[in-house]
């Protein structure tokens, strides 16, 4: 009970503090398990990252949730994602009755949009010491970044992933040394009934939604499938999910106006399916949707890490594994410059404050929570 009480707050911390996107909650989700509490190995968090990077869903989320369930089981996986995703859950519950609070300015919140300049940089250049240490891991993270760049699509990164890790194994020497070991709490058996959850759940719920007529399964359906069909982070759950309830289930203004509000929010953005289920539902109704957007990202993690953690050891993806993390290291620096910089800096002191957070971050080692905060205090002194 320690450890997953440990887990949640720890979390909790994070759910409460991680502004930014996708993106920048690996930068402070690395700053705490890896820098601070050395829960796991910068080259373990990295191939955890490769693999949710690779998985569709909200990577951040399935990251947070395979550290919990490294750490602390079945349990310790619910309790990180509850805590990373309660926060702004609740928040945005809460915003579904008290609506007129959206008409508040929030210019001020650009201050956390410069924090997560910062952030992300610095988990950047973590991360970049340890992989980018030869010439073949600099063409396939330069190649990596210019393709995720140019070619901003939802499947681009699969296709990078892909391709860095035929790279790596064409590119690298057979390693002689051991892994870093990936302790996984969870059976292969378990791993695969979760997976057969999975489809079974995916093919299932449309024919019984549509059956049935029943308002509370279609909206579930809905939010299962934007779930599972998502790739490339919580941004591109936008218009999925207006497809799916606009104007059907839900006007567009109520729903410009959740999402405006989820993005001010910290956490992940796949939280704005609560925002949506209590619109429709209420309290129940925004809980229940929590549960069916994030199943399908906690059923894949807990189906494929245990497979993972035993794959990673094998010669030629100890090689691929080079490549790829290369290879997602580009796919971050793309999303570093957009959309993180190129819709936020739009002025020489844009780039001056988050120079001074970053320095605050790499030099002299403050906690990225004090980041925050000074982040919402240049928010309210310069941008308000």
């Amino acid at each position: 009970m320690k450890r997953l009480m440990e887990i949640f707050l720890v979390a909790l911390k994070l759910g409460i503090t991680s502004f930014g996107g996708p993106v920048a909650h690996l930068g402070y989700f690395r700053a705490e398990y890896v820098e601070k509490r050395n829960w796991l190995s910068d080259k373990v968090y990295q191939d955890l990252v490769s693999l949710c990077q690779f998985l569709p869903g909200p990577a951040s989320s399935q990251v947070g949730i395979g550290i919990g369930l490294m750490r602390g089981g079945i349990l310790g996986a619910i309790c990180a994602f509850l805590g990373f995703t309660l926060p702004s859950v609740l928040v945005l519950i809460s915003a579904v009755y008290f609506m007129n609070a959206l008409q508040m300015n929030l210019d001020f919140l650009k201050g956390l949009l410069i924090v997560a300049i910062a952030v992300v940089l610095h988990a950047l250049v973590g991360m970049g010491k340890n992989t980018l240490n030869n010439i073949a891991a600099w063409c396939i993270f330069i190649v990596s970044f210019v393709i995720a760049l140019v070619i901003p699509q939802a499947y681009t990164q699969i296709l990078i992933i892909l391709l860095s890790g035929i790279a790596g194994i064409f590119l690298y020497k057979v390693e002689t040394e051991k892994a870093h070991a990936m302790q996984v709490n969870v059976s292969k058996r378990l791993s695969i009934a979760s997976l057969t959850l999975l489809v079974i759940l995916t093919v299932s719920l449309p024919v019984i939604a549509q059956a049935s007529n029943n308002h509370w399964l279609h909206m579930i359906d809905k939010l299962f499938r934007g779930g599972l069909l998502v790739f490339g982070g919580g941004h591109v759950v936008l218009p999925l999910l207006q497809s799916a309830f606009v104007p059907e289930m839900i006007d567009l203004k109520t729903f410009l106006a959740g999402y405006g509000l989820t993005q001010a929010m910290p956490g992940p953005l796949f939280t704005f399916g609560s925002f949506i289920g209590a619109s429709l539902f209420g309290i129940t109704g925004g809980i229940v949707a929590m549960i069916a957007i994030f199943l399908p990202a906690f059923l894949l993690v807990i189906g494929t890490l245990p497979f993972w953690a035993t794959l990673r050891e094998h010669r030629l993806m100890k090689q691929a594994l080079k490549g790829i993390n290369a290879g997602v290291l580009g796919i971050l620096a793309a999303a570093w410059v957009n959309p993180i910089i190129m819709h936020t800096v739009t002025h020489w002191m844009d780039v001056l404050l988050s120079g001074i957070l970053f320095c605050l971050l790499y030099y002299f080692k403050c906690p990225p929570w004090i980041i925050v905060l000074l982040g919402l205090l240049i928010g309210v002194l310069f941008y308000s």
